[in-house]
């Protein structure tokens, strides 16, 4: 069993929402010059050679098996359409906002364990759902022409990213995480070929006429896609989950300070506010996912010793 190291999970889990703000920010940049299809490509190509190496390195032939292939596929598409939804929607909308409305997923993933999987939620939950969804209309603002359509890929890769974690949470004990995390790379680059010959896109004459900062930027998209990955991995193996989701949230900080940092844009009152209101709903909503395993824990072990008894 691996030792609990608490603090450190929070510090890798600060670090991971780091990588992901200046990952969307750099592809917010990018896109600008490139076809989002290409950096998108390369984000994942450089996830899955990364992690070739380090199973081939660490464990050999045996660290490519997978137990179960068609989750490996579903998971892995899965990411790719969380992916999509956010290298296209941070074009049309300011990172930190789209961030924030993003961050309904784990009131999405109580919905979807409602409908999916027939999970009793209490009305708290219900309210809290309720709650991080007017945060979002106090961000969005519908009708005021401040986002438009745009305002719905948030919300799609909100849906996308529940589906993904709630099929990992079933699932993931089955695999080796590393392995999984090598797979998600490659189910990522090997669908995007087809998708890259259909679109037209030169990829290599695309690639021979970059600029050096326009492959920093590929870099440092694939990189920061794949530590911050790794990064959660790992801080999950060091807490608990309901201990360290709260700290996802400091991520829609590091998304207004990069976004400042590299296009001066500051988010309004009104975004701030419906900012807080999610993160206040989400962090809530996880709170209650740890209380209730906790006492699901306790109650089990007094039915054990009754039994006992």
């Amino acid at each position: 069993m691996n030792r609990q190291r608490p603090l450190l999970g929070v510090a890798l889990v600060l670090c991971a929402g780091a990588c992901f703000s200046l990952l969307d920010n750099s592809a917010k940049l990018l896109g600008a010059t490139l076809p989002v299809l290409l950096f998108m490509w390369a984000r994942y190509a450089i996830q899955a050679v990364t992690m070739l190496v380090w199973l081939a390195v660490k464990r050999g032939r045996a660290g490519f098996h997978a137990a179960h292939p068609r989750f490996q596929l579903l998971r892995g598409s899965l990411l790719l359409g969380t992916s999509a939804l956010s290298f296209y929607g941070v074009q049309l909308m300011p990172v930190a906002e789209f961030t924030a409305i993003g961050m309904l997923t784990p009131v999405v993933v109580t919905m979807l364990a409602a409908f999916w999987l027939r999970e009793r939620v209490s009305l708290r939950r219900w309210a809290l759902v309720v709650g991080a969804f007017v945060g979002a209309l106090i961000v969005i603002r519908p009708g005021s022409g401040v986002f438009g359509w745009a305002a719905a890929m948030p919300l799609a890769m909100a849906l996308c990213y529940g589906s993904f974690q709630i099929l990992t949470s079933r699932l993931a004990s089955l695999e080796n995480p590393i392995t999984t995390h090598f797979y998600t790379g490659a189910v990522g680059a090997l669908a995007l070929l087809p998708v890259l010959w259909l679109a037209k896109v030169p990829v290599l004459d695309l690639l021979s006429q970059a600029t050096a900062q326009e492959w920093l930027l590929m870099l440092v998209i694939g990189a920061m896609g794949t530590l911050g990955h790794l990064l959660l991995i790992l801080a999950l193996g060091m807490a608990r989950t309901g201990s360290l989701m709260p700290f996802v949230y400091v991520q829609i900080l590091f998304a207004a300070g990069v976004g400042w940092l590299m296009f001066s844009h500051v988010p309004d009152g009104w975004a701030w506010a419906g900012m807080l209101v999610i993160a206040a709903c989400g962090a809530s909503s996880v709170w209650l996912n740890f209380a209730e395993a906790s006492a699901r824990r306790l109650n089990s072990a007094v039915e054990q010793d009754t039994i006992a008894d």
